[in-house]
């Protein structure tokens, strides 16, 4: 008793608990609590590769470049040098304590890296990938192994070296230079919107099989530095091959089988799935540790044997990839950063090899992919981008160089620290260093010479060459054979009324309506029952005729094309899915169902995914109307106001928000601008296959809320599933080509149309001047939608005319559904308000109505003082933003503003 209420010697029962109220250092180290000291170095870490990354960004650069100069900047070359900065931020008690996250995080990011690298990939191009993958790795290895000899000569003498012989040495500075950074690779090709060309292809087939290599050979090198003897050396080889070997005979097999009995791969992994496959990635660390290679490598052979089916690898690399990308890889390179001086290249024969480096790095992998690429009959622009994206060192390149040194500083940390560097001591502080420069300098050079060498311009050019439309010089080849067709396609670009070929951007939140609209124009269905006889009851006569008892279709179908673009994060999930992107729009539900949707209403469909930048929404979905020969894009406004398919809460909320300036308005105001065909922009008001029912009136409950809910309330008829359309007709292109749509959507049985010409009357409208005839829309550009110049007499009865001749012109099958009539007013959008109101919204049974518009560009109608008065009068809801009008047009803005009870369709022709 007496021993246990003894004081301590210094008089204190209790180590203080008050922290920094009681006067404690937060920044000394203790080692029995050293998780203070490592919050606040990892929160300088992270927030200084946040903080550079986002320049960096601007540029193009990926995230290992602000990764790299953060922890340059940490380290001895630039905050070192203030007096007390490491020993107070990064003493070297907590150096083991950062190492071992460090190293954590990364046994996990290659663990990601072999789940990127897709076998199949190899399997399918193994020729090119072979020929490319070969002289880009033999060259630049061969050049390694030379100026091995004169690095390994000149900085010997260094501190902190372990003895070592020539050709260990050797073999590493030649796998330094051979290999290629996979994971910045796949990054590059994707912002480079080259992921699906013949070039990425090539660059990609050709680094799973560079990965693969690479790592192979670094774990050979691993095994002789760590390997006391030679034949020691070789036992470690032949361990590693057959736990390889193990790995995929006898492991893959039961993990596949568990996998598939969880309904993980069909599913995504479920956590216990997750659990296992982490438990698995640890035992083979630590297993290739043990034996004399690199933990890393056996975290990389589980990512090669997990599954590409059913997107598996994509959806597990979702579960970890952001602790791993913010926070581990982060503390990695900082380490990197702290063993590299940029101080040491003090000399010129420092400063010679730095640049005899760099220049054996990038000429190597430049001179290796091209010369392959050019063999393999590509053009001499797509060999040279072959050899820059090859010559992509980043991440890689750093593991390899870290895992092979030791800052002078850290050495005494080899005996506490698990990583293999912090033993081999291979190179010194100085010649990690030149390395560390070299890998910056040709991975930031990566993608502007990419840029340079195969830019957009020449990328179409290229494609078409190769497609024979053109010859070499541009010059268009003549097409004799298809000569009637293609005659058919000019003119149907040029005739809205047939239109064939409809592009949608497809959006999740916006398919219903979508849905609906599209079947207006499709092809009637045919009322034919058709009777089937069972194969084994046919008889000898009639066996093999039931396939000619299908209605032959008169008319061919309409060419409808859904794209669905996903937004490409900095994730790594997100490049994988750009990489895989034929599997992922296989199994995409809202491609899908927009197959099932075409197949039920005599349409041809069919549907991709990109993943791109939000930045890049309107170029894509441009390019992809001009590759396919479009007569016309179909963009849906967003309900939620974004790019981003998220669900709204209510419908008061969802309209209020999809009225607002945001992302989503940029999109479209971009597209309109570059638009190749016929655009026209839908906005849903409740347009839908069945007919419109009232809500019922909200009751109180015992909760005392008021709710409103549909259980046990069946759905509508499809019947009759009718639709009215309104459209006022100024003139114009735009209104001329929405004119002959709207005729294109009144073949429909179920459809019928006002066609209401607006004779505007001369009022006293003031001028417009120069200046304010051109204004800047949401996208920057100038473009005259408010004010156009007053309309010439001339031009009056020019579109009058057409006005004419189209209702002449009138089938008779459309005259009982179609009216044409014409007004005179001085005030134009209160004319057409007042007949807006009247025409829709009317039939308690419709099933949502339909207001068509031109967008205006060229009308000569100005609305300048009549446009505030009416909306300060009639309008039910907050002015949508300023956007808003810019995109859709003036009188959009006021049907808008003004919560018409129609759907909104606003055309703009093509600009030719």
């Amino acid at each position: 008793m007496v021993a246990a209420s003894a004081t301590p010697p210094d008089g204190v029962r209790a180590a203080h608990q008050g922290g920094i109220l009681e006067g404690a250092n937060p920044v000394h180290y203790d080692s029995k609590n050293p998780i203070i000291v490592f919050i606040i170095q990892a929160g300088i870490i992270i927030i200084f590769c946040r903080l550079l990354q986002y320049p960096l960004s601007k540029i193009r650069q990926p995230t290992v470049i602000a990764e790299i100069i953060g922890g340059i900047l940490l380290g001895p070359s630039v905050l070192g040098r203030i007096p007390g900065f490491s020993n107070a931020i990064f003493p070297e008690e907590s150096i083991p304590t950062l190492s071992l996250a460090a190293n954590l995080g990364l046994v996990l990011f290659l663990f990601l890296v072999g789940l990127e690298v897709d076998l199949r990939l190899l399997l399918k191009n193994w020729k090119i990938s072979l020929s490319v993958g070969a002289a880009g790795m033999a060259i630049p290895f061969g050049l390694g192994c030379a100026v091995a000899y004169g690095l390994y000569h000149e900085f010997r003498e260094d501190a902190g070296l372990e003895p070592i012989s020539f050709g260990t040495y050797m073999l590493f500075v030649g796998v330094a230079m051979a290999i290629t950074a996979f994971p910045v690779l796949c990054r590059i090709l994707t912002e480079l919107k080259l992921l699906g060309s013949e070039v990425g292809l090539v660059v990609l087939s050709a680094g799973v099989g560079n990965d693969v290599v690479g790592w192979i050979l670094l774990a050979l090198c691993v095994a002789l530095v760590n390997a006391g003897s030679g034949i020691v050396a070789l036992y470690v080889l032949l361990t590693a091959i057959a736990y390889i070997l193990f790995l995929v005979y006898a492991i893959r097999p039961i993990f596949l089988r568990i996998l598939r009995k969880s309904g993980s791969i069909q599913n995504g992994p479920t956590q216990s799935m997750v659990a296992l496959t982490i438990l698995l990635v640890f035992a083979s660390a630590f297993f290739t540790g043990i034996i004399g290679v690199h933990p890393i490598f056996g975290a990389f052979l589980v990512g090669l044997i997990c599954p590409h089916d059913g997107g598996f690898a994509i959806k597990l690399t979702e579960k970890i990839e952001d602790l791993v990308a913010v926070f581990f890889l982060p503390l990695y390179f900082a380490l990197s950063g702290l063993s590299t001086n940029i101080g040491l290249l003090d000399s010129g024969i420092t400063w010679a090899y730095v640049i005899a480096v760099i220049v054996i790095a990038f000429v190597g992998k430049f001179v290796g992919g091209t010369i392959a690429a050019r063999l393999c009959k590509m053009v001499w622009r797509e060999s040279f981008t072959v050899g820059v994206l090859m010559s992509c060192k980043g991440l890689v390149e750093l593991i390899v160089l870290v895992g092979n040194t030791v800052p002078e500083n850290l050495a005494f940390h080899a005996n506490i620290s698990q990583n293999i560097g912090l033993q081999a001591k291979i190179l010194s502080t100085r010649t990690f260093t030149i390395f560390v420069v070299m890998a910056l300098a040709t991975t930031f050079a990566t993608t502007p010479l990419t840029t340079a060498f195969y830019p957009p311009w020449y990328q179409k050019k290229l494609a078409a060459w190769k497609r024979g439309e053109i010859d070499w010089d541009g010059n268009t080849l003549g097409q004799d054979t298809h000569s009637i067709d293609s005659d058919a396609i000019a003119t149907d670009k040029h005739d809205a009324s047939d239109i064939r070929r409809l592009l949608v951007y497809l959006r999740l939140e916006s398919l219903p309506s979508l849905f609906t609209f599209i079947s207006l124009l499709g092809g009637e269905k045919s009322d034919t029952i058709i009777s089937r006889v069972h194969p084994s009851k046919a008889d000898a006569n009639n066996q093999g005729d039931h396939d000619e008892t299908w209605p032959l279709i008169k008319k061919r179908p309409l060419q409808v094309h859904g794209l669905r673009m996903l937004g490409l994060t900095e994730r790594l999930s997100s490049v994988m899915k750009e990489s895989e992107i034929e599997d992922v729009s296989t199994r995409d539900p809202v491609v899908n169902s927009f197959h099932s949707f075409g197949q039920l209403n005599n349409l041809s469909t069919s549907g991709d995914v990109e993943i791109v930048p939000e930045g890049s929404y309107a170029h894509t979905l441009a390019h992809s109307a001009s590759e396919q020969g479009t007569d016309m894009v179909l963009l849906p406004w967003s309900e939620s106001g974004s790019l981003s398919e998220t669900a709204t809460t209510t419908v008061e909320h969802s309209r209020q928000r999809m009225l607002e300036n945001g992302p989503h308005t940029l999109f479209l105001a971009s597209f309109l601008n570059q638009a190749p065909c016929h655009a026209a922009v839908f906005v849903n008001n409740n347009i839908t296959s069945l007919a419109q029912r009232e809500q019922e009136p909200l009751s109180p409950i015992k909760s005392r809320q008021s709710l409103r809910s549909t259980h046990g309330v069946p759905s509508q008829s499809l019947a009759p599933r009718a639709h009215h359309i309104f459209f006022p007709f100024f003139g114009g292109l735009d209104d001329r080509i929405a004119l002959r749509f709207v005729l294109r959507l009144a073949r429909k049985s179920n459809v019928t149309a006002t066609i209401l010409f607006v004779d505007v009357e001369p009022n006293s409208e003031p001028a417009v001047t120069d200046a304010e005839r051109t204004q800047t829309n949401a996208s920057g550009k100038e473009d005259a939608v408010h004010l156009p110049t007053t309309p010439s007499h001339e031009t009056i009865e020019q579109e009058r005319s057409f006005f004419t001749a189209m209702k002449d012109s009138l089938p008779s099958d459309l005259s009982p559904r179609v009216v044409f009539s014409t007004i005179s007013t001085t005030e134009p959008l209160h004319t057409i308000y007042q007949h807006a109101r009247s025409e829709v919204g009317q039939a308690p049974k419709s099933s949502g109505d339909l207001i068509v518009l031109g967008r205006g560009r060229e009308n000569g109608i100005s609305f300048r003082t009549e446009m505030p008065r009416l909306l300060s009068t009639v309008a039910q809801m907050s002015h949508p933003g300023t956007d808003v009008g810019h995109v859709l047009g003036d009188v959009a803005h006021v049907f808008i503003a003004t919560a018409i009870k129609a759907s909104l369709l606003i055309i703009q022709a093509r600009k030719d």
